[in-house]
């Protein structure tokens, strides 16, 4: 069968649905992602450009025109990079910064402890090490201290001799801990990209794409790209200063820092379009060169021998730094993003590698009473618009990905709390779907008094709530969530590029699809179905992955693997369903495990053929 030609097969009054695929195991519509329009675009990008009919369909789908394929295909930095002066506040913050650097202030960074905050924070040192200066690292525990700047740790830096602190991906709704920095003589430069709202805190430039006065439309951007574009601007004026031409310093190789940017984009699941693709495309190769010091011995801990690809960045490297603000230190993520030592960075690689061990282990056992918890819950209420669980022995750094898990695998959103004892407060993580927007319900219940913190974008949310306040929290929760919910399941689908089979998922193939890449967050990896393939050979792999091969009609085959399938419908589908035809919807990807390439598929979900109305 021809790859990506999409099977015009469809249910009565339902355009576009593929292989008349109503309801699939996992309770999806499947339908073509490329619509009639695109599909007649797609057509004229293959003619304009010479490109073979899949790469046009894929490109139209994914916001291709006319004009901007060649920068989809091959993004770069001189095409698409904005100036950094259409970002408000950059220049004030570029000079002061500057201004630092020529005076030989003390400088302090403040930043977050997840990944774009870990390399926020190592690029601005990078940057200050490349001009003869350092800067103290500060990131907040996450159990004690939460996120962002709190009053304590900014007076200690003050106390410490910090003369200017520059906030990383946080510090845009910090009023209280600014003002206590003004209050006592240091100045305060914030690079950010969270929302926020009009009311600025006290700092001398508070950059941030996503401030509400900002024209420069990047608020695509994560903190660390925001963070390179400030570099820019510094350079900038360092420049114009004349600090390189008076032999002050060598003017630094920025580019040479794209692949911490790459990291922290794919990792923060920012859209990978505009100049994001360009900082994934480009870092990759720069990563490849495997200069980084740190990165260079954390991919060596992960076993990573391979050219990188988004997915690496995203579920090996990632994983690990982000353990260390989980489950260990905070400031580990940051330290390694940002040594030039050999030896302290296989021993932080070594270390975060061991802590996301503990963490994958620790995440196993509280998913698995959590589950329990919400299957019980479900039994009682079939139809419950919000699943809430909680328990003491639960990890705070881990609720979020409980949550992540919890509401993938039951369709509707999920709140996770981690209590302080059994009178304590609880520490609350939500996760959400498409079309249920869980931050605004949180900021409804904070404004309401019912929890103490809370806030959050549509898809996730923090909440800290007092222990008496839960069955009220949880009943405004399901009322405010209840409609939303009910219509997302209803309209869930799944996009679907075309239809494919064992012949075609060549090596070739997964090059073709490369070029239309980096793929991520807004630029989806392509998905193909093997319509009625038999499912062979299906078997655990470790506790909680199903791997399996798939054949074709004429005998053809490739081999599938279904992550964290154990225990799902689609798992139980795959281990029960040896020899029957199922519609398999996935990924392709490559393996090459012991030196050996073979692309195989990344099972998403199937559909039983003989249940679907054609």
């Amino acid at each position: 069968m021809l790859a990506g030609t999409a099977l015009k097969q469809t249910a009565a009054n339902e355009p576009g649905v593929f292989l008349g695929v109503m309801r699939s195991v996992k309770g999806q519509v499947w339908r073509e992602r490329l619509s009639a329009e695109q599909a007649r675009l797609a057509a004229a990008i293959c003619q304009h450009h010479d490109l073979p009919e899949l790469l046009g369909r894929i490109l139209a789908a994914r916001g291709g025109t006319l004009e901007n394929i060649p920068d989809m295909m091959a993004p770069t930095l001189k095409a698409l990079l904005p100036d950094p002066s259409s970002l408000q506040d950059m220049d004030l913050g570029a000079a002061r910064f500057a201004d630092a650097i020529q005076k030989g202030e003390s400088i302090a960074i403040f930043g977050d402890y997840d990944v774009d905050g870990a390399s926020s924070a190592a690029l601005v040192r990078r940057f200050l090490r490349a001009h003869g200066r350092d800067a103290v690292i500060y990131i907040p525990d996450r159990i004690f201290e939460g996120y962002g700047p709190n009053v304590a740790a900014i007076e200690g830096l003050v106390e410490r001799g910090a003369q200017l602190i520059v906030t990383v991906d946080c510090g845009s709704t910090s009023h209280e801990p600014l003002a206590a920095a003004r209050r006592l003589g240091a100045d305060v430069v914030v690079i950010d990209h969270h929302q926020m709202g009009e009311e600025l805190p006290a700092a001398v430039a508070v950059i941030n794409p996503n401030r509400q006065d900002d024209l420069s439309a990047q608020g695509h951007l994560c903190a660390a790209g925001v963070t390179f574009l400030f570099l820019i601007a510094v350079t900038r004026h360092l420049r114009r200063a004349g600090w390189y031409a008076n032999g002050k310093a060598a003017e630094p190789d920025l580019l040479a820092l794209l692949d911490i940017v790459a990291l922290a984009t794919v990792c923060d699941v920012v859209p990978l379009t505009g100049i994001n693709r360009a900082f994934v495309a480009q870092g990759l190769k720069v990563m490849h060169r495997r200069q980084n010091v740190g990165l260079r011995a954390l991919a060596d801990a992960a076993g990573l021998n391979s050219a990188p690809t988004p997915y690496h960045l995203g579920y090996i490297l990632g994983p690990r730094i982000n353990a260390g603000g989980r489950i260990g230190d905070a400031a580990l993520g940051a330290r390694l993003l940002s040594s030039d030592d050999e030896g302290e960075a296989a021993r932080i690689a070594a270390t975060l590698t061991q802590l996301n061990r503990e963490r994958q282990e620790m995440e196993q056992r509280c998913c698995l009473e959590a589950i329990a918890m919400a299957e019980a819950r479900l039994e009682a209420t079939p139809d419950l618009p919000l699943i809430l669980v909680g328990s003491e022995a639960w990890h705070k750094g881990l609720v979020g990905l409980v949550a992540s898990r919890l509401m993938d695998r039951f369709r509707r959103p999920a709140l996770v709390m981690a209590w302080d004892g059994e009178a304590g407060d609880g520490t609350g993580s939500a996760r959400s779907i498409a079309g249920a927007d869980i931050g605004h319900a949180v900021r409804a219940a904070l404004a309401k008094g019912l929890a103490k913190k809370g806030g959050g974008h549509a898809m996730a949310a923090g909440v800290t709530i007092e222990r008496g306040r839960l069955e009220e929290l949880e009943a405004f929760l399901i009322a405010e969530l209840a409609s939303s919910v009910t219509t997302a399941r209803d309209i869930s689908a799944l996009s679907v590029d075309g239809a494919l089979t064992p012949e075609g998922a060549t090596s070739e193939f997964v090059d073709l699809l490369e070029k239309a890449g980096p793929y991520g967050a807004g630029h989806a990896a392509p998905r193909f179905v093997f319509p009625a393939h038999r499912i062979g050979f299906a078997k655990l792999m470790g506790e909680a992955h199903v791997r399996c091969t798939l054949k074709s009609g004429g005998g053809a085959s490739i081999g599938a693997i279904a992550f964290r399938a154990v225990g799902t419908p689609i798992g139980e589908a795959l281990l029960s369903g040896d020899g029957r035809p199922f519609h398999i919807a996935g990924r392709l990807q490559r393996d090459t495990w012991g030196g050996r390439e073979k692309i195989e598929v990344l099972i998403e979900d199937l559909a039983d053929p003989m249940q679907q109305k054609l």
